[in-house]
């Protein structure tokens, strides 16, 4: 009975869709028939770029500097990434302004009434450099230097014919950079305007920037042909020295009846050291030592060193040696000595840049040092001597060829004590027993000589070492004859005419 209920429901829902479906079919025809059309299916959404980097064009502008730009279509709205950077202003339904503010980078589209857009750019905001191109081309005309700014400073890069011409295109770009000439700011609104009826609205912010010369001035600027500075110094001093020393020591008694005077005298000699010279002499138990001492001294110090450097570059030379002294030196709490060590002798550094027509601008350090026992410090038991130092520096201009002579450097020293007993050293003659006399007269010359050259290239066949010519001597010509080295003609050498020297030649050192 319950199973032929549920059959009869189906058959009752079954009977009722089909009613259904017979009232829509006809519906559904008879809309179609009238024109009416069918209820629209979804459709696919689809994601179009409609302006971007890839369709912009790149332009890039000075600080302060505007662009005039002319569009096909009425513009409808603009816009702009970064006002701060760069601003458009809109004057006419198509035409536009786009000015310059401050360093960086922004995009700028335009778009017509239909939403399309008819223009885009990539704007790059830096320094003007228009000025200092300017400036360095009034300066040296024959230069080819260019200009490039990246953010707050500039690279100057192509090449010029000397150092000195790089060094001026440096500094007329420097001077630009300090005074930021070329950074000054600007600004201005902007504003849509439409024709035709059609109304829009659209603004953009105001904005102005200034900015301080406070960038950086990269030269890579090559220079062709650079040359090279040989220079020929000569460093000599003559140093002299006189010594004098003279004293008495007494020691003894003297008595005459019950009186007695005891002598116990011994003088120093505070600047020079006692001498080693010494007399002895007695008398009725006294006994007298005659100290003297006269030395005079000459000091003799020639350099001639000889250096070549590249124009604009330096170059040291030092001729001496040098002495170690101790140190401390502390790591994490601990501390330890240590060696280091100083240079003392004959020293040149020397900077040349080569100007026009051979003239060298020379930056010279020289300086003559030497060791100095009366000087020396004891540090933890070690002695460390003190330094004689003359030292010269200067910068001079000077043809190539000219030499430049620095002298005058004279210094006089004298040093005199006489030591004795107070009152009868100040006796006539017979005071003499009773004092010393320490003299010291130290006297110092320094004469430099400077000769810079303009060098060129040398062939190797043109030139010549000390040791050409040298062989070692046979066995039996240094045994028996005492000969260091024997003297022969150069190898490869052409046959002398006949009437020609025939006698030993070459450069031989013994």
């Amino acid at each position: 009975m319950m199973h032929a209920k549920r059959i009869a429901r189906a058959a009752g829902i079954a009977l009722c869709a089909a009613a259904l479906a017979g009232l829509i079919t006809p519906l559904m025809l008879a809309r179609a028939t009238a024109g009416e059309p069918a209820p629209a299916q979804p459709a696919e959404q689809i994601i179009r770029v409609a302006a971007s980097d890839t369709t912009s064009r790149a332009i890039t502008l000075g600080v302060g500097k505007s662009l005039v730009i002319d569009l096909p279509r009425d513009i409808k709205d603009v816009l702009v990434a970064d006002p701060n950077v760069a601003n458009a202003i809109v004057r006419s339904s198509r035409r536009a302004y786009i000015i310059a503010i401050a360093n960086g980078a922004t995009n700028i589209f335009f778009f017509d009434a239909e939403g399309r857009e008819m223009a885009g750019f990539n704007i790059s905001v830096a320094r003007d450099v228009a000025a200092i191109i300017k400036a360095i081309k009034d300066v040296i005309p024959d230069s080819d230097v260019d200009v490039e700014s990246i953010g707050d400073g500039i690279i100057l890069t192509g090449s010029v014919a000397s150092q000195l011409e790089s060094q001026q295109a440096y500094d007329i770009a420097s001077h630009f950079v300090a005074s930021g000439e070329s950074l000054a700011g600007g600004g201005g609104s902007s504003s849509t305007s439409s024709s035709s009826g059609t109304s829009s609205s659209n603004s953009t912010s105001n904005s102005t920037s200034s900015s301080t010369g406070s960038g950086k001035v990269v030269n890579a600027i090559i220079v062709r042909g650079k040359d090279e500075v040989m220079l020929k110094v000569t460093v000599a001093e003559m140093d002299r020295t006189i010594i004098k020393q003279l004293g008495i020591n007494v020691s003894g008694s003297l008595g005459y009846g019950t009186a007695v005077v005891n002598f116990n005298t011994s003088n120093g000699f505070p600047i020079s050291g006692a001498p080693s010279n010494s007399l002895t002499t007695s008398f009725q138990g006294v006994k007298a030592t005659l100290q003297a001492m006269e030395q005079a001294g000459v000091v003799r110090t020639l350099a001639e060193p000889n250096l070549t450097a590249i124009s604009g570059e330096a170059a040291h030379f030092l001729a001496g040696g040098m002495f170690p002294y101790p140190v401390v030196s502390c790591s994490a709490g601990a501390c330890q000595p240590t060696i280091s060590f100083e240079s003392f002798g004959v020293s040149l550094t020397f900077t040349p840049v080569v100007l026009s027509e051979g003239r060298i601008s020379l930056n010279m350090l020289t300086e003559v040092s030497e060791l100095n026992s009366q000087n020396s410090v004891s540090v933890g038991g070690v002695t460390v001597p003190g330094l004689n130092v003359r030292r010269a520096d200067t910068t001079v201009e000077i043809p190539s060829g000219g030499t430049l002579a620095m002298a005058g450097m004279i210094e006089d020293q004298t040093k005199q004590d006489i030591t004795g007993l107070p009152g009868l050293m100040q006796l006539p003659i017979l005071g003499t027993l009773f004092k010393s006399r320490d003299f010291l007269n130290d006297r110092t010359e320094l004469v430099i000589l400077v000769t810079p050259y303009v060098v060129r290239a040398v062939a190797q066949k043109d030139l010549s070492r000390p040791d050409d010519g040298f062989a070692d001597p046979s066995d039996p010509a240094a045994v028996l004859l005492g000969n260091l080295n024997r003297i022969y003609g150069v190898g490869g050498s052409a046959v002398l005419p006949a009437d020609d020297y025939h006698g030993k030649y070459g450069f031989i050192l013994d």
